[in-house]
């Protein structure tokens, strides 16, 4: 699981407002300079981005692909997203993200 830390050091954008702003559904770089202000042209932004926007859960390593996986493949509560693929059954951070894959599909 990531502290929070600044990952875009021209905005002074941190770790938990790209991962709040993934909650509200951003998926991509462009997403995340429109809802988060990061800038994408800072070493943290190059360095960072990539990695947190495809990963859900830290505690247990899974990716946003694994999850968007299993909502398309049935599991349609953050319970059983769970079950399928671990994600949410540790300390639990990353439960809004998956319920809004869920919402959004994606």
């Amino acid at each position: 699981m990531a502290g929070n830390r600044t990952i875009c050091d021209k905005n002074n954008v941190d770790y938990m407002t790209v991962r709040k702003a993934m909650s509200s559904g951003a998926r991509t770089k462009r997403e995340l300079k429109e809802m988060a202000n990061t800038c994408l042209e800072c070493e943290g932004c190059m360095r960072e981005l990539d990695g947190i926007l495809s990963s859900v859960c830290g505690c247990k390593g899974v990716s946003l692909e694994t999850v968007v996986n299993a909502v398309r493949n049935g599991a349609d509560t953050v319970e059983k997203v769970g079950e399928t693929t671990g994600a949410g059954t540790e300390c639990g951070r990353c439960k809004i993200l998956i319920e809004n894959v869920i919402k959004l599909k994606r």
